[in-house]
């Protein structure tokens, strides 16, 4: 599969989540799967097999670095890049999200026009 169609949002904001799948899927013409939390991401995985995951870092039940951890432990997710999504900006928070194993990190407040844009990066680096 050389080309990014399915992307998976977590995030337990409803607001974020319907920007998101906007972004993503009228702007950027993606398959998007959008998540309340992580366990219904690690519940939703397997049948949607996502080519690139946006997490939220600050959930209840499981936060993003939880989230991740479970995804990592799950075969089909293997090098699948995962993005956290994050309203902390701060460069020692981004360096200690970056320690838990994600590919990258957006900034909230994010651009909804230049998001489908902007995760290919990600995308690319990922399958590098």
């Amino acid at each position: 599969m050389n080309e990014l169609q399915r992307v998976m949002c977590v995030d337990d904001d409803p607001d974020i989540r319907m920007i998101l799948e906007f972004s993503l899927g009228t702007v950027g013409g993606y398959q998007v799967k959008a998540c309340a939390g992580g366990r219904a991401a690690l519940a939703a995985v397997a049948e949607f097999k996502p080519q690139l995951v946006l997490l939220d870092v600050m959930m209840p039940e499981l936060s993003g670095p939880e989230t991740l951890a479970a995804l990592r432990e799950l075969p089909l997710m293997k090098g699948v890049p995962i993005v956290f999504l994050t309203a902390k900006a701060m460069p020692d928070e981004l360096e200690q999200l970056l320690g838990h194993g994600a590919t990258g990190l957006i900034v909230k407040p994010f651009d909804p026009m230049r998001l489908p844009a902007d995760i290919l990066p990600f995308w690319e680096h990922g399958r590098g």
